[in-house]
């Protein structure tokens, strides 16, 4: 199981019981998380983490924080987790930040590394990013991650229809742009 992983600025490491306050500062913000619809209540919170420990133990991988090293602080989450749409399996490339670290390159760095990690420790044949219709920078950043628009479609959560796109990158096109 992966215990860390890094790039010359940022560590991507395992959350846990240590790190909850971390997870409230961006979770419990609604301007970070309003393709929820809401901020998430301590519950949720508890739910997302209990849900990232279950993922690193069946899966070796879930969401993991991510610390600036120069700053030695937690400035967000980036990882992999599985999702479905329409029925099919997906290994997907989610990241949320804290609101005073946008637009500073730390989701593109993150989601690079995941990516490379998705490729190189899994036999994944593609690896996706799900991202609300509404969420322009989380598209970019897939964008520059490699990934292309596959398909729209609709998420019902908290009974709210919401328009999302699966943007992706295969393995094949992964391996010619290495």
């Amino acid at each position: 199981m992966m215990e860390y992983m890094e790039t010359q600025r940022l560590q991507l490491f395992q959350w846990s019981e240590e790190y909850l306050s971390d997870l409230k500062d961006f979770l419990q913000d609604p301007e970070v998380m309003y393709a929820y619809e809401h901020g998430f209540t301590d519950e949720e919170v508890q739910n997302w983490l209990n849900w990232n420990l279950e993922n690193y133990q069946t899966y070796a991988y879930g969401l993991w924080g991510i610390r600036d090293k120069e700053l030695n602080t937690v400035v967000g989450e980036c990882g992999l987790t599985q999702q479905q749409v329409d029925g099919i399996d997906y290994l997907e490339i989610g990241y949320h930040l804290k609101k005073e670290f946008w637009h500073m390159g730390y989701a593109i760095e993150a989601a690079e590394l995941c990516k490379t990690y998705a490729f190189e420790q899994t036999s994944t044949p593609a690896v996706v990013s799900i991202i609300r219709d509404t969420n322009l920078p989380s598209m970019k950043v897939a964008i520059r991650n490699g990934m292309l628009p596959e398909k729209r479609f609709v998420k019902t959560y908290m009974g709210i229809d919401m328009p999302h796109y699966l943007f992706m990158i295969d393995r094949e096109t992964y391996e010619q742009n290495k």
